[in-house]
């Protein structure tokens, strides 16, 4: 009896500790909403999630607007057996690296500018249900491995700012991120935009990820309404 009451003691010890850890991360996060952009000479390492079709060329087209020059290294994630992706991004930075060359005021990194990270889909296009909670473990794991335990094992560096804009695995990478949180560990930036075809509603990834991110932006005015939905930016 005394061992379980001594088992019990410890889940609910540290069950607390985890809710007041969780608490605190996420004051940290609502507080970041608050606080002042970076200089605009400062550089930024940028991860963003590219999630095939649509999702793909609206996260494309929002990078395309950015000074390459400035935000460096660059991290893709893209979901397993997406080679479509892939290739949109590699002509993105074709075209992005011409025109650093002829900016001539424009300084290239010396590193590599940018990197490609597979990860497996946390779901599928109709795929049954009963089998998502299996691949979402594995894409979780993978993320996990990729933001949490390779800077730790392997010295690289973490981006700074993770840009997300709607598949399912976007709340995959949003909770890898979480952990490291959690764990004191250096952590994105969160970025959420909503689809551009969401006009009323958000979608079930916006749902879940708002009150998590750092910023949440939508693109049609409706779903601004009230104030908490998001910070409405116009058609980005």
């Amino acid at each position: 009896m005394g061992i379980v009451c001594n088992l019990c003691l410890g889940i609910g010890l540290v069950t607390t500790l985890l809710l007041v850890r969780l608490y605190v991360v996420l004051t940290t996060t609502w507080a970041a909403k608050l606080r002042g952009r970076r200089r605009a000479s400062d550089n930024c390492s940028l991860a963003v999630f590219l999630g095939s079709g649509g999702h793909t060329s609206e996260a494309l087209g929002f990078l395309s607007a950015l000074d390459f020059s400035r935000y460096f290294p660059r991290t893709y994630f893209i979901g397993e057996g997406d080679s479509l992706s892939m290739r949109k991004a590699l002509e993105l930075e074709a075209f992005k690296a011409a025109d650093v060359q002829k900016d001539t005021r424009a300084i290239p990194p010396t590193k590599t500018p940018y990197t490609f990270i597979v990860i497996p889909r946390a779901r599928r296009v109709h795929q049954p249900l009963f089998t998502t909670p299996v691949t979402s473990a594995v894409s979780l794991a993978a993320a996990v491995w990729h933001l949490t335990i390779a800077p730790l094992v392997c010295g690289g560096p973490s981006a700074e700012v993770l840009l997300l804009n709607g598949p399912g695995t976007c709340f995959v990478l949003c909770i890898a991120t979480y952990l490291n949180r959690m764990l004191g560990l250096s952590s994105p930036k969160l970025i959420y935009v909503e689809s551009f075809a969401r006009v009323r509603r958000l979608s079930l990834s916006g749902k879940l990820l708002r009150p998590l991110v750092d910023r949440f932006i939508v693109q049609w005015p409706d779903l601004a309404r009230g104030g908490d939905t998001g910070a409405y930016r116009g058609w980005l």
